[in-house]
């Protein structure tokens, strides 16, 4: 009896090392097939992201054109709106400040166009038949890769010191168009802003009229919660309608009038309900231009900060994520890792904009140049190691 109770146990142990091993079994056969050592989380969003990025590469080089003419009529629009209703409106308030925006305003304006033609007509470089520092090899075009090129899926071509492919440009953005795209961002962003603040009193006359506001027109949806919650809900009657406007005493005192003076009446009440057709694309054109410049100054403002950030640190869009993955790494083993291309902020942003003091910075910067960036994006100075003294600087 006491070696029947014994056996129970041991049975136990051999039935549970038998399903362990069949579920192992299982498991590393359905490993072998899906699932190899160099198999990550990145690899699996990869493949998760191929639909798109098979639509990416066959359809974006038709959707580039489209948005260049989109960007060219939208900025025209909001150019053409300026003129025809901002400035009329300076005009009445004082001369001098007429003087001012002209001068201002269009030397926004050529900057923005400038960039904007650069950015889309130049070249972002491409690397040479003999390259003297090798990197790696292209998989697609089966060539050497020098130091920070990377393959346009777009384009089919590899790109110097790429940094991504920008559909609104219908161009890359590299070595040699990398300073046209941030600063048309730069210049873009500040004209929007420079365009609210010019037509703000205007949108907030068209757009709000007598209304009084419980906070400022720029923060329009506080407003509207305000207005919303602390007000009680009213009910459009039959009298606050135009039909019941048009009958109203006021407009058609006799109900036995003829037909035709009725319509009269009503006629003339539509003219003083809505105005004229300029004041109605006054009232349109103001506003459009305020929401548009509005969307603009958010969405590029923060794509600019990104790119503030990266040039900060000497990266580009796509390094960002190789160096995070090479911190990563170096940090398991106890080390810490050093951006090679990057030389501080302040020495990044010269060499990125390609000034050296403040007389360059002048000519270079704020005003429309086409001088060429520092280097030839094939070999670069690196911070740890210089390539014509191939001596450790910095450990």
């Amino acid at each position: 009896m006491a070696r029947f109770y014994c056996t129970i146990p041991r049975l136990w142990r051999r039935l549970k090392h038998c399903i362990n091993e069949r579920i192992l079994l299982i498991r590393i056969t359905y490993m072998t097939l899906f699932y190899n050592s160099f198999t990550t989380w990145n690899t699996v969003l990869d493949t998760g992201m191929e639909p798109l990025f098979w639509f990416v590469d066959r359809f974006a080089k038709y959707l580039g054109p489209i948005f260049v003419v989109a960007v060219i009529i939208l900025t025209s629009s909001v150019v053409l709106i300026v003129y025809i209703y901002l400035l009329p409106d300076i005009y009445t308030r004082s001369m001098a400040w007429v003087y001012f925006h002209l001068v201002f305003g269009h030397w926004l304006l050529v900057n923005i166009v400038f960039h904007y033609y650069m950015g889309v007509c130049t070249s972002p470089g491409h690397p040479p038949q003999s390259v003297p520092e090798i990197a790696s090899i292209c998989k697609k075009c089966i060539a050497p890769k020098p130091p920070r090129t990377h393959h346009c899926s777009v384009c089919r071509k590899c790109i110097l010191k790429m940094d991504h492919h920008c559909p609104w440009l219908n161009n890359c953005v590299g070595h040699f168009n990398h300073r046209y795209f941030f600063l048309f961002m730069f210049y873009m962003w500040s004209g929007t802003i420079y365009v609210c603040i010019t037509a703000y009193d205007l949108f907030k006359q068209e757009f709000f009229r007598n209304e009084e506001l419980a906070y400022p027109a720029a923060v329009y949806p506080l407003h509207m919660a305000h207005k919303i919650l602390g007000r009680p809900a009213t009910h459009t009657t039959t009298e606050d309608t135009f039909l019941a406007r048009i009958l109203h005493e006021d407009v058609c005192p006799q109900y036995l009038e003829p037909v035709g003076m009725c319509w009269n009446n009503s006629t003339k009440m539509y003219e003083d309900y809505y105005g004229d057709i300029p004041n109605k694309w006054l009232h349109n054109c103001v506003i459009y231009e305020f929401l548009l410049c509005s969307g603009v100054i958010i969405a590029l403002g923060a794509l600019m900060m990104w790119h503030t950030r990266l040039i900060s640190r000497g990266e580009t869009s796509i390094e960002v994520h190789i160096n995070s993955k090479e911190c990563r790494r170096m940090k398991k083993l106890g080390l810490v890792f050093k951006n090679p291309h990057s030389f501080g902020a302040l020495q990044n942003w010269k060499i990125f904009l390609g000034f050296k003091d403040a007389r360059t910075f002048l000519w270079r910067v704020l005003l429309p140049s086409r001088h060429k960036p520092i280097g030839n994006g094939v070999t670069w100075k690196t911070s740890t190691y210089d390539l014509n003294n191939p001596q450790l600087l910095v450990l």
